[in-house]
C-alpha cells in the first residue's frame, strides 16, 4: 500500500532552459491524454492545470485534453507509448497504469520504460463514501452491518483487479467482513450515477472524486485511507478508527519515451509554473485534493520503488488467496 513515505513532499528540480534552443517550440497544439472517462476526478484535476500550463508555454499553441477510455486506463496509456517522441503527445498517468497493469502483465507490449515520467501532481487517497441520509454515519457501522448480514452491504468500486478493488480487498482482510462488491468500468462519474440511483450503499474512491457532491451535501465522507488528515473534508482517517490501511492514487504527467530533453523541460516547466500557481493551489484545497509535486528527477525513482512494494504486497494477497492474478 502506498504511505505517506511515499506521497510527502520533495523538492522540485525546473530545469533552465536556452531560449534559442527552444524557440520554436510548441509550433502546434500539444494532445493530452486522459486514459479515462470525462467527468471523473483525473479528468477534472488534469484539465484545470492543463488549462494553466498551457498558458506558460512559449507561442499561441493549446494543449488540449483527449479522453482515451479502456483496460483501466490501458487503452490510452498505451497510445502515449506508442506516440511520436516529439514533444506533442503527453499524458496523465494513475494508480493503474503504473501498478494494476504491469503487475496484471495485462498487455504484452505495454512496459513503463516506454514512458518518461516528467512530474507527479496529486496524490489522493482512498475514502468509503456513502449518500448523506444512508443510516451508515461511520466505518463501524458498515462493519457492523456486514457482520450482521453478509454479503448485505453494496460497494461500488472502479475495476475488478485494480487500485479501489486493492482497498477494499484489504479493509475485508483487515476486518474479517463480507461485502458484496459491484465494478464500474471507467472513472468516478459511474460511481455518482450508482450512489445517487441508490444502486449501491457506498462507494470506495478519492474523496476529490467526489468534491462537488461533498460540497453540495448529497454525499459524505465516512472514512480515509490516508495518513494525514484531509486538507479539505474533516473526515475520519481508518487508522484513527482501528484499521491501519492506506492506499490512494496520485497523478504522473509523462510523455513517451525518447521526447528530447529539451521538450520535457519545457513541459515540466510549464506544469510546475501551474502547479505553483494561486490558482492551482486554491482550486485543490476546495476538491479535496492534495498537491503533492516531483520533478522530473525524482519521481520515475519514487514510481519504481512505491509500485515495487505494492507487487509485494498484491502477491502476497494472491498467496493468501484474497486476490486473483
Amino acid at each position: 500500500m502506498i504511505r505517506r513515505t511515499f506521497l510527502g513532499a520533495a523538492v522540485a528540480v525546473t530545469a533552465l532552459l536556452p531560449i534559442a534552443a527552444l524557440a520554436d517550440y510548441p509550433e502546434r497544439d500539444i494532445r493530452m491524454i486522459v486514459p479515462w472517462g470525462a467527468g471523473g476526478g483525473t479528468d477534472g484535476i488534469v484539465r484545470k492545470i492543463t488549462t494553466i500550463a498551457e498558458d506558460n508555454m512559449s507561442g499561441d499553441a493549446s494543449i488540449y485534453v483527449e479522453n482515451i477510455e479502456g483496460g483501466i486506463s490501458a487503452t490510452g496509456t498505451g497510445q502515449l507509448m506508442s506516440a511520436r517522441p516529439d514533444g506533442y503527445t503527453i499524458g496523465a498517468l494513475t494508480y493503474d497504469s503504473i501498478v494494476t497493469i504491469p503487475w496484471q502483465n495485462m498487455l504484452p507490449t505495454y512496459k513503463m520504460d516506454k514512458l518518461k515520467l516528467i512530474a507527479r501532481i496529486t496524490s489522493e487517497p482512498d475514502a468509503l463514501i456513502a449518500a448523506s441520509d444512508s443510516d451508515y454515519k461511520s466505518l463501524q457501522d458498515v462493519l457492523d452491518a456486514a457482520e450482521m448480514d453478509p454479503g448485505s452491504v453494496r460497494i461500488g468500486i472502479q475495476n475488478l483487479g485494480g487500485r479501489i478493488h486493492l482497498t477494499l480487498l484489504q479493509l475485508e482482510d483487515l476486518t474479517g467482513a463480507d461485502f458484496k462488491v459491484i465494478s464500474y468500468p471507467g472513472g468516478a462519474a459511474p460511481q455518482k450515477e450508482a450512489i445517487l440511483s441508490g444502486e449501491v450503499d457506498l462507494v470506495i474512491t478519492s474523496l476529490g472524486d467526489f468534491a462537488n457532491l461533498l460540497d453540495d451535501g448529497t454525499v459524505q465522507g465516512l472514512v480515509e485511507f490516508g495518513g494525514t488528515p484531509n486538507p479539505t473534508y474533516d473526515v475520519p482517517l481508518a487508522k484513527d478508527e482501528g484499521v491501519e490501511l492506506e492506499n490512494g492514487s496520485f497523478i504522473v504527467i509523462a510523455a513517451p519515451s525518447k521526447t528530447p530533453e529539451e521538450e520535457v523541460a519545457a513541459i515540466e516547466a510549464a506544469y510546475k509554473a501551474a502547479y505553483d500557481s494561486d490558482e492551482f493551489q486554491n482550486w485543490v484545497a476546495q476538491v479535496g485534493v492534495t498537491p503533492d509535486w516531483l520533478g522530473v528527477g525524482e519521481v520515475t525513482e519514487w514510481a519504481d520503488e512505491a509500485s515495487g512494494q505494492l507487487f509485494d504486497k498484491m502477491d502476497a494477497l494472491v498467496e493468501a488467496g484474497v486476490l486473483s492474478k
